[in-house]
């Protein structure tokens, strides 16, 4: 998948269940712990020490051991810091065990650092903050947490490199930590570890210095060892400043202080030597870093001049722009607005809770545990088992959702008065009551399209057949039944090929998409090649296969005159890691459709998975364009008369040419290969791993307008990258999608992110999908499918029986229409026989006689496809449907969401026949 990139190959980080708020911990800190009173003007901090929601309970612990170590410093609230300025005006900044850091702080502290600032942190800085955040931080600090470990170490100096400012005896000692990994040429291990290959246990640059344990935590370290290691840090990191200034230019003065002092160097008898006021003087940023040029790169003029920002990776800065982060025990004010979003919220997940206790209850695998109750009556057995065993009191199902129905509806009343924490508090305690009522110990999928991008890292680290054959196995045991393969990746291909230049170097000795292909097909599942298309290489891979972090990949290498430029004449635009070919040079898309071709035809692939089909991100505004490669200005040239490189995103008219001159390219591409690929594979199942912007900006930013290619039928399947950390984000980021109009007769399957995600977490975004009118979802990536996971997954929609067959959406449309709408057969009997449908006997007769009407219609369809059974379904489903709002009005009322996920599954039977129609009935 694009952001696949999650670290090391080498080194799995090990991160903890994220928290998913961000405090303003100042309040608090000032008045619980014994904070000195603010000193004299002239004592002047020398350090700026990072409070944040993780090192809130180590506080006591880290500021003993500020005052014992005598370091003069003040503190600064992570909720507070917004822009570089915030980080302060002091030299040295410390985080001390910050885990949770959002990309704008990140991009903030880059600025910061870029003016001279420098960096102390300590413990898995960052591990719990977006991959894009993790990623800027390896390159700040020059290093990166690998992995804890389970006992304590003895930390010493390393046997070669010693460091003279960390070369003393009171640095050394036993401490309960983790590996540094080294990630910078200049990064150099000041202590390591007495264990195996003696891994860095501190690692430091001339601006950073990486601490591999958890300081200021008495588990971890001994005070006077924790205090050593700060003293030493910081003397480096004031003594090697060139000006002797320690302020940073810019940086904010709003940081509270106490008393403490520090030695540097200059001071006699090791006494504390106070700072006077300095003018600030302004450091020049950094020059831009240099990206590799191949060929005759073109030399265009800057549009805007603006100083080089690394951002976050795209997908991660989309999910912080839906972002409703409830903060505990905070009061800052709740608008009107957000007061409605968290009541809605709080009622869609009862409703998601009841509606999977609905689909358990009737579900044929679950027959042995049906229960006579009524959704909004049920019981958790599991959980009263458990409460017999510990004597730890667990309320029901039915009392949790009582409970939280009355803080919802107390919600707004609370609001109302101004007790925003108290609000808060009830609204967290009643979604962590919630989220343990769901049945995850029983059988709750429907017939739906379960896909999982399994990634190059994954397939590398199998090894073998044997290997692939034990991840194909844990996949079917989760009842996955759609394998993305990634199949060409940065321009290698994972197979032997006789199109591209070269194999994965990391592949020896054996073929994986032959063997993935045969696996899968033994198991009853289906493996499309998941393939990077405009992406030609990858500097994350590059170290990898220990090559020049510049190269561009096999493909650029042979003909660099494919390449894409940006317009300041760089292949890899500031900022990004990836090349990309240019989609107008016929040579271009005549390679990468043979390349296809090869995949499709000598292998049994039976779909193909476009990924990257698009431009590098840009930003016009600021002067960041793509698109500027040899042919694509040629094409253009001859089109208009005008050279791009010299049209402004002020010219309105001839900037659109432009926009949609490159936007062409990509849809014509996307064409081109359904034409082709369907002409040698007429069964391939063609879909695209896409953004989920909004389709204006998408268009200006990568031009990508995957609505086109929806609508003229070139693909199959649209899998927009729909990533958030909490089911309210991920339906804000799908929900356009889900409801669009746009997309003809394409079916959409949302991408869910595993990594970070709590394993509840995921079945909660499981069963929102299940409640809203599309046909499964796809998971990334199968690296992250941990045994918690998997548990999860085995009991929820594993694998039926061998002698049952479930139909796949995008093979068997009308099949899974049929079985799909059995189910909600089954669900409106079970509530009707429990006295819970609020219809007249009458009414109730009719609904009967009607649901048993269409289904008759859809089961005829599925066993005998044709034009005319086809007219009559869709005539049946659309009555259904207008009677359906009539028979629930009253219900509606009363359980608005059950009623509104039954109406969302009749549109998914409706969405399958029009899919149906064009890929059963009208494709040859």
């Amino acid at each position: 998948m694009e952001n696949q990139e999650k670290g090391s190959e080498t080194i799995k980080l090990k991160i903890k269940k994220a928290g998913f708020f961000i405090f303003n911990l100042q309040f608090l800190l000032l008045n619980s712990f014994a904070v000195l009173p603010a000193m004299a003007a002239t004592e002047e901090p020398l350090l700026s020490i990072v409070q944040s929601q993780e090192n809130v309970n180590q506080w006591v612990g880290i500021t003993n051991r500020l005052q014992a170590a005598g370091v003069k410093y003040c503190v600064i609230p992570l909720g507070n810091v917004k822009s570089a300025a915030d980080w302060g005006d002091r030299r040295v900044l410390f985080l001390p065990n910050v885990e949770t850091i959002t990309p704008a702080q990140a991009i903030a502290l880059e600025e910061w650092m870029s003016k001279g600032g420098r960096l102390i942190a300590s413990g898995p800085v960052g591990s719990l903050s977006a991959s894009g955040v993790r990623q800027l931080l390896r390159t700040l600090l020059g290093s990166y947490w690998g992995f804890s470990f389970e006992q304590t170490q003895q930390l010493q100096s390393p046997k070669t490199k010693t460091q003279e400012w960390a070369n003393q005896n009171s640095l050394f000692g036993k401490v309960h930590g983790g590996v540094v990994v080294p990630d910078d040429a200049s990064s150099q291990a000041a202590a390591v570890w007495n264990s195996q290959d003696s891994p860095a246990a501190v690692v430091t640059t001339e601006r950073s210095t990486l601490l591999g344990w958890r300081w200021g935590v008495d588990t971890a370290s001994a005070p006077d060892l924790d205090s050593a290691w700060l003293k030493a840090s910081l003397n480096h990191h004031l003594n090697a400043s060139s000006n002797g200034n320690k302020k940073i230019a810019g940086g904010s003065e709003s940081c509270s202080t106490t008393v403490a002092a520090i030695t540097v160097k200059g001071a006699e008898n090791n006494s504390a030597l106070p700072i006077s006021p300095r003018p600030r003087v302004a450091i020049p940023a950094p020059t831009p870093p240099r990206t590799t040029r191949i060929a005759t790169a073109p030399q265009p003029r800057p549009l805007v001049r603006v100083a080089p920002q690394r951002s976050p990776e795209a997908i991660d800065q989309l999910e912080q722009a839906v972002r409703l982060d409830v903060v505990p025990n905070s009061g800052a004010p709740i608008d009107s607005s957000q007061a409605i979003a968290l009541q809605q919220e709080l009622e869609n997940l009862i409703g998601r809770v009841e509606s999977a206790h609905l689909a358990a209850s009737v579900s044929p695998s679950n027959r042995g545990a049906v229960t006579t109750r009524t959704p909004r009556a049920l019981k958790v057995e599991r959980s009263e088992l458990i409460s017999s065993r510990t004597g730890i009191p667990v309320i029901s199902t039915e009392q949790a959702i009582a409970q939280s129905r009355e803080i919802a509806k107390n919600l707004p009343q609370l609001i109302a008065q101004k007790n925003y924490a108290l609000a808060r508090q009830q609204w967290l305690t009643a979604k962590a009551s919630l989220w343990k009522q769901f049945p995850l110990d029983r059988r709750i999928a429907q017939p739906e399209i379960r896909s999982v991008w399994l990634d190059r890292g994954t397939i590398v680290r199998a090894g073998s057949e044997a290997g692939l054959a034990e991840i194909f196995d844990r996949l079917a045991q989760a009842g996955i039944n759609t394998v993305f393969f990634e199949t060409v990746n940065a321009s290698y291909p994972i197979y032997p090929s006789q199109v591209a230049p070269q194999q994965n170097p990391l592949i020896q000795g054996w073929d994986p998409l032959a063997v993935g292909v045969k696996l899968a097909h033994a198991r009853g599942m289906e493996l499309h090649a998941w393939v990077w298309a405009f992406a030609a290489g990858n500097q994350r891979h590059n170290e990898i296969i220990n090559v020049n972090p510049d190269y561009p990949g096999p493909v650029l290498a042979a003909h660099p005159d494919w390449a894409n430029y940006d317009n300041r004449g760089n292949i890899i635009p500031v900022g990004q890691t990836k090349p990309f070919l240019d989609p107008a040079n016929p040579e271009v898309r005549q390679y990468l459709i043979k390349l296809y071709e090869e995949i499709v035809t000598r292998y049994q692939v039976d779909g193909l998975q476009l990924d990257y089909i698009r431009y590098p991100f840009q930003d016009p505004a600021a002067g960041k364009i793509y698109g500027y490669g040899k042919a694509s200005r040629e094409k253009f040239q001859q089109l208009t008369g005008v050279d791009p490189l010299n049209i402004s995103p002020n010219d309105r008219e001839m900037w659109q040419k432009w926009t949609a001159f490159r936007t062409e390219q990509i849809d014509s591409f996307v064409a081109e290969v359904s034409q082709h690929l369907r002409q040698k594979q007429s069964n391939l199942i063609l879909s695209v791993a896409v953004f989920p912007l909004p389709e204006i900006e998408r268009i200006q930013k990568i031009q990508q307008h995957w609505e086109v290619w929806a609508r003229r039928g070139d693909i199959d399947l649209i899998v927009p990258m729909t990533y958030a950390l909490d089911t309210s984000r991920f339906q804000r980021l799908a929900q356009p999608w889900i409801a669009s109009t746009k997309l003809g007769s394409t079916l959409l399957v949302p991408g869910i992110r595993l990594l970070s995600l709590p394993t509840v977490g995921a079945f909660d975004q499981l069963q929102l999908v299940r409640d809203l009118p599309v046909s499964g979802y796809a998971l990334f990536a199968a690296e992250n499918l941990n045994n918690e996971l998997h548990k999860l997954f085995s009991s929820t929609q594993g694998k039926l029986q061998q002698t049952t067959s479930e139909p796949i959406p995008h093979r068997q449309p009308f099949q899974t229409a049929a079985v799909r709408y059995a189910a909600l057969q089954r669900e409106w009997k079970f509530v009707l026989q429990n006295d819970q449908m609020r219809m007249s006997a009458t009414t109730i007769s009719e609904f009967n006689i009607q649901t048993e009407v269409l289904q008759n219609t859809l089961n005829q369809l599925a066993t005998s496809p044709s034009a005319s059974q086809l007219l009559t379904a869709r005539g049946s489903l659309t009555r259904f449907q207008t009677q359906f709002r009539a028979w629930m009005r009253e219900e509606a009322i009363e359980n608005p969401y059950q009623v509104k996920a039954w109406e969302n599954r009749l549109v998914t039977i409706e969405r399958l026949l029009r899919y149906g129609e064009r890929r059963v009935l009208l494709r040859p």
